[in-house]
Formats: structure tokens, sequence, C-alpha cells
């Protein structure tokens, strides 16, 4: 999304069920390696990678697990009929964990959380830079994108999803809305490699990704600059101009060493909408590349979260419902779901109120108990500062000692004084 396309609420289209994309249509498209089998026919060492159904609706963790012996097959089997083996694993990943209880986050050590966060944002720092550069070269009348350096500014925040995508995640929601197009751009390209990540894209996959997401608006950069400035009351020919973006630069990118055509793809689609809604082509449901609809939806979700001139952010919570809302019409419903799954309801770095009136900074995510994640407690209900802020698991609190807490509601970074980035610096 760009600074001149605003999501307005969605209604679900009469047609919608006509348009989405089964999860299992998501699986078998982002691997060919992933293969569907019966939950009864497993065998023990086989890795699954996914399921005939959300994580959510099972008692298992996210991101697959291998199944060990006998016991644990007919566990699987008593909660789907169906799942996908990766059938080129080769290694050794998490083993199931036979509990109807849900499993426990794993503890976090906050020193390298903080660590994390802040070599983080110097990646994020440099990366928007390169891109920056970038585009200045091209305003300049320079033909074709130096795609090596900007996928080389990338890797560093691809890996650091792999360390901690927590403290990633937490950087994206604290950005400010300086140099909009740039920033943007990276923080697309983030939350599209945390959502191919969950739905298990291959690194090289990612790379593509990211890329693709951080040029999005490349096309931007031929527009006129008075056009650019201008936010709203838009005419219809300056809408058109505006909506040539994605085809401008899927060519200027096309004129680049290294071009790569999937690359091209999510540039040029990726304000096409499942519903046939979107532009330049008007495509619909499986037309549109898995990429672009990635593309699309991260692209939407991080303009609505990011504050500038004339639209206030929304908090995370309100636009994970937003596109909850719009799934299965503008964005697949598959991939929404995916997406809330990876970043959490109150993905970390949120401000939080609880509903004992305290107000404390989300730091760690539970990842079958999303209501109840990890969180800080740094003013009292009174809304004084605490001396020493208190650490709370909301899924293993004592509740006999000082009663049940609970996320009442989303508070915007600066509410009461307070900042989410107070814990990471």
């Amino acid at each position: 999304m760009t600074q001149f396309s605003f999501l307005t609420p969605c209604n679900r289209h009469p047609f919608a069920h006509l348009l989405v994309l089964s999860y299992a249509d998501i699986i078998q498209e982002v691997h060919v390696r992933l293969v569907k089998l019966p939950a009864t026919n497993l065998e023990p060492g086989m890795f699954i990678a996914e399921l005939d159904r959300p994580w959510l609706e099972t008692p298992f963790e996210l991101q697959g697990f291998v199944v060990r012996d006998a016991d644990e097959i007919l566990y699987v089997s008593n909660y789907v009929d169906h799942v996908y083996i990766d059938a080129e694993y080769n290694g050794t990943r998490r083993s199931l964990k036979l509990a109807v209880n849900a499993v426990e986050p794993k503890p976090i050590v906050r020193l390298a959380l903080r660590e994390e966060f802040k070599s983080t944002k110097i990646a994020f720092e440099r990366a928007a830079e390169t891109l920056d550069a970038v585009f200045h070269s091209l305003r300049s009348g320079s033909e074709g994108a130096d795609l090596r350096a900007v996928q080389a500014a990338l890797n560093p925040l691809i890996d650091g999803v792999f360390r901690s995508p927590e403290a990633v995640a937490a950087l994206l929601r604290l950005k400010d809305s300086e140099e909009y197009r740039y920033r943007h751009g990276i923080a697309m390209a983030i939350w599209g490699v945390i959502l191919g990540r969950q739905i298990g894209l291959s690194r090289h996959e990612l790379e593509k990704l990211a890329l693709g997401c951080a040029l999005c608006d490349i096309g931007m950069t031929q527009l006129p600059p008075e056009l650019l400035d201008q936010a709203e009351n838009l005419s219809d020919a300056q809408r058109r101009i505006i909506r040539a973006h994605p085809i401008m630069g899927a060519d200027l990118v096309s004129k680049s060493a290294h071009m790569d055509i999937q690359i091209l793809g999510i540039i040029e689609n990726h304000h096409e909408r499942m519903d046939g809604s979107g532009y330049p082509r008007g495509m619909q449901g499986a037309e549109i590349p898995l990429l672009a609809r990635i593309a699309g939806m991260v692209d939407t979700y991080d303009a609505m979260i990011t504050p500038r001139p004339y639209a206030k952010a929304r908090t995370s919570n309100e636009a994970s419902l937003e596109l909850l809302d719009c799934s299965g019409h503008q964005f697949q419903e598959a991939l929404v779901e995916q997406f809330v799954q990876a970043i959490g309801l109150f993905p970390t770095g949120t401000m939080v109120e609880l509903n004992t009136g305290e107000v404390a900074i989300v730091v760690s995510q539970n990842s079958t108990r999303r209501l109840k994640p990890e969180v800080v407690i740094v003013l009292n209900r009174a809304k004084d500062r605490l001396a020493i802020p208190k650490v709370v698991d909301l899924a293993k609190q004592s509740i006999a000692a000082e009663g049940e807490r609970w996320i009442s509601r989303e508070l915007r970074s600066g509410t009461y004084g307070v900042s989410g980035e107070e814990f990471f610096i």
C-alpha cells in the first residue's frame, strides 16, 4: 500500500468462498517436497511440516515436529486426518510433546533480546539507507536498480528473523514515519519474511520475497514529486498515474542485472486482490502469484500500523482484525491466518493495559495461548511507574497469590508517557 491508498472496512464478498484458496493449497504451492499423507500412515522419524487444518485447532506446537514412535503417531491421528511431511527431511528437529495442555513458552534471555533488537535496528537503518540510495539513483535518471546491494542489505534482517523474530517484530512496531517509502519497503520485506518462514518457504524463496517487497514502490521514483506529496483529494487522472507505479516499477527492475521473474511478479502484482478489485490488471485468486499475495497483505498491514502526518497508526490488534475482516475478499484467508499466528494478536513490543489497570509491554509470545503472552509491567494501576518493572507470564501466573491478569486492550506507544522501545534499549 502506498501513502495514497486507504483500506476501508471490508464487507465479506458474497462469492468469497469461490475465491479463497484453502490452507492445503498454500502448502502445495510452497513446496513440492511436501507430501500429503494420512496421519495413520505416519512412520517414526517423519517430519510433519503442516497439517490439514490450522495449527491453532490442535494442541501441537507451531512450525512442525518429528514423530518418534507409535504412541506419538496415535496422538497426532486423534487431532488430524492428514498431514504434510517434508520428503527432504534429513536432520533433527523439535519433537512433539505429548500433552493436551498448552505448550509453555520458552524462557527468554532478556539481555540477548535487547542485543538482538539493537543489532536489528542498525541493520534496518542500513537497509533503508541502501534503498534510499537506489531510489535516488533512479530518480536521477539511472537505468536499472542495484539489486545485489539491496539484497546484501536485506540479508542480515532475514538472518535476524531466524534468530529472534520477536525482536525484529518489535522493531517494526516501533519504527517512526520518517522517509516512509524507504522504511516501509524494508518493513514490508521483514513482515514478508516472517510470514514466509511461517508457511515454510526456503531461504532462497525468502530472499526473493524480501527483495521484491522492498522494491514494490520503486515505480514511484518515476512519478512527479508534487504528486507524491499530495496525500489526499486526488483527481481521477492523478489516481490513474499513481496506479501505474507497479508496472513502471517492474519495467525499471527488468532493466537491472540479476533480474528475477518472481521478483518482477511481486512488484507488478502487489496491489492485485483476491476478488479482482485490485490493479493494474484486476487479477483474481490463484492468478496472483503467491509471493505477490504475501506482499500485498504485508504492505497493507505495515501501512496501517505506521504513523503518518495525515493518518494515525492503528494498533496491531486493530490492524490484525482489519486483515481478518478482509480475508476471503481482498486477501487470502489462509495467509491472513498464518500471518496472525506468526506475529501474535499482541505482537512483541506492543503496549497493553491489563484488567487490573496496570500498563505493560509484551516481551514474548506464547505460541499456543496467544492471548496470554509474557509481559513486563511498567506502570501500576494508578499509572505510576514501578521502580522495578515486573515480569509476568500471563500463561503461568500465580492466580491464588495475586488474582488473574489478562490483557484488556492494546495501547498506542506513548500512552501514559511510556514507549514500548524502553524495554529494548
